[in-house]
């Protein structure tokens, strides 16, 4: 179960700094920003539930990672940001960084 909850977490993650974009476009501002905060509060605690088995150290990298994916793919897709080989070996790397340490855990 601690793993779904840090998974769950590192969705909520995505969720409030796609709010916080959403709230700069000017439509709904307070609508959004009540959403990033609902986001990171609910991460937060998702992410305490969590540790209370997983290691510190791969609960926040998971955590992390999800976010970090999550939001590049969001940001991709329906923000335009710049599509580069780059930033995807980027988020390989991230990826790959977050596998080692759940594997590295068991």
């Amino acid at each position: 179960m601690d793993w779904l909850y840090l998974v769950l977490a590192g969705i909520f993650e995505v969720g409030w700094p796609v709010g916080i974009k959403l709230a700069q476009t000017g439509y709904h501002k307070p609508t959004f920003i009540a959403f990033s905060v609902i986001c990171l509060s609910a991460s937060g605690w998702l992410l305490w539930l969590a540790q209370k088995t997983i290691a510190i150290g791969t609960a926040y990298a998971v955590w992390t990672g999800i976010g970090a994916a999550g939001t590049f793919l969001i940001g991709l897709f329906f923000f335009n940001d710049p599509n580069s080989l780059l930033r995807w070996a980027g988020i390989a790397l991230i990826i790959g960084g977050v596998t080692l340490l759940k594997l590295g855990s068991t």
